[in-house]
């Protein structure tokens, strides 16, 4: 490993645009794969789900083998320990609990004439997640798609997961679901999967909206069958940005870039601080660190690629460069870090001292781990529940108040050239007859 593992850059180098731009090289010709995927399952359904699962490296399932039955999740009950049953638990507990705050309520008011106003709240009716799958479990993920849902009021929750080579789920991953209420759980990865619950076929029904991160070709998916469906986002890779100030501990910082780094090649992790002898320390650090943990390999491509420790002229300029990136994740390690909120314009998260590092949101917190990427927190939220709602308008007029403000929306049809629109409301104003209820149509 080399002892440069992670580079020292200032603000203005030009290596930070390669990290503020991340793309697959190959995105286009992935696009066509991907198109050409969702055309195949639209028509053939089921065969063609099979045939891609098995041809992208899962197991040869038959259509009736796709969805999980009961008895493998039971199975899968008496797979797991206790001690991960409470950490799970835990878990729910606290993403449930967080995510009832975001709970809004239907809203009528009545004005002076009698006119009501007002908006409807409903939940969707049918969802599907996806959930990131194969060798990987990932039952935290499965959390943070199903409990918004669930707590919105979501009644029909579909979960797409790849299976392993033997065809089978994680059973991490399948008590997950069934801790967090999901109603059905099927054996599908990749833009097929997506595909399925976008189109509908024999054995998945076809879903109003997709939520849940995946790989580029399930990006990407998500991203043509919009329209079709609603989604959440379009997720990119991981990144995480530490400010720190000379009061941060080098060996945190060093591990949270670490715990980032080891999600993906693509994954953006950087320093931002004002402080050169910090920095030195970090550098150190993460090289230390680096050499002990598990997936060195994903960690230096991208700490190579993707990672940098950039020294600032201040932390203000900390935060404006941090502003401009927009990160998943924001950490803040620095003296009150209170303090300086107000500086944040655009994060994902963000996770002030020393001893809230990025792991504990990702898990036990409550807030929701599934996060905008790739500087889309400028104008995307974190998953929630107002993603598993819909909002309807409610508007109710009395014959005064049309009479009223009739004129007004006469005079605005008419400078729009709509006047059937202008008619609508004249052919109503000051006509108060009394229609008698006890005459039939």
């Amino acid at each position: 490993m080399k002892s440069d593992i992670i580079r020292i850059v200032k603000a203005g180098d030009s290596f930070l645009d390669k990290i503020f731009i991340r793309k697959t090289s190959n995105q286009e010709e992935i696009a066509v794969q991907v198109a050409r995927i969702l055309t195949s399952v639209q028509s053939r359904g089921d065969e063609a789900v099979c045939e891609f699962n098995a041809g992208f490296g899962g197991s040869k399932l038959t259509p009736e083998e796709l969805k999980v039955t009961d008895n493998e999740v039971e199975a899968a009950y008496r797979t797991v320990d206790n001690t991960f049953l409470a950490a799970l638990r835990l878990a729910l507990d606290n993403i449930t609990a967080f995510h009832r705050k975001q709970l809004q309520q239907s809203w009528f008011e009545t004005g002076d004439r009698g006119a009501v106003l007002g908006q409807l709240v409903r939940p969707l009716r049918r969802v599907g997640i996806y959930v990131p799958g194969g060798k990987a479990s990932y039952p935290s993920s499965v959390l943070m798609n199903a409990v918004p849902a669930k707590v919105a009021g979501v009644q029909e929750i579909a979960m797409a997961t790849p299976p392993a080579d033997n065809g089978k789920i994680n059973p991490y991953t399948l008590v997950a679901a069934a801790e967090a209420g999901v109603n059905e759980i099927y054996k599908i990865g990749g833009a097929q999967a997506i595909a399925a619950l976008a189109y509908g076929t024999a054995i998945v029904p076809k879903v109003d909206k997709i939520t849940g991160p995946g790989n580029i070709y399930v990006t990407l998916a998500k991203q043509q069958v919009y329209g079709q469906v609603d989604i959440d986002m379009l997720a990119g890779p991981s990144e995480v940005l530490v400010i720190a100030d000379h009061t941060a501990n080098p060996s945190f910082v060093a591990a949270d870039l670490l715990s980032q780094a080891e999600h993906d090649e693509m994954a953006s992790v950087m320093l931002l601080t004002p402080c050169g002898d910090l920095a030195l320390k970090v550098q150190s650090e993460v090289l230390r660190q680096a050499s002990l943990l598990s997936r060195q390999e994903i960690i230096e491509h991208s700490l190579e690629n993707y990672g940098a420790i950039v020294l600032t002229e201040s932390l203000e300029d900390a935060f404006e460069l941090a502003n401009r990136f927009a990160p998943e994740h924001l950490e803040l390690m620095i003296s009150e870090p209170f303090n300086w909120l107000y500086k944040v314009e655009n994060a994902g998260a963000v996770f002030l001292g020393s001893h809230s590092p990025e792991p504990v949101g990702d898990y036990v917190a409550g807030p929701n781990h599934i996060l905008p990427t790739g500087g889309t927190a400028r104008f995307y939220s974190a998953l929630g529940v107002d993603a598993f709602i819909k909002k309807t308008s409610l508007i109710a007029y009395t014959p005064a108040m049309l009479n009223e403000v009739g004129g007004a929306i006469v005079k605005l049809a008419e400078i729009e050239g709509l006047t059937a629109h202008a008619n609508a409301v004249q052919i109503r104003m000051h006509k108060n007859e009394v229609i008698d209820e006890k005459e039939g149509c």
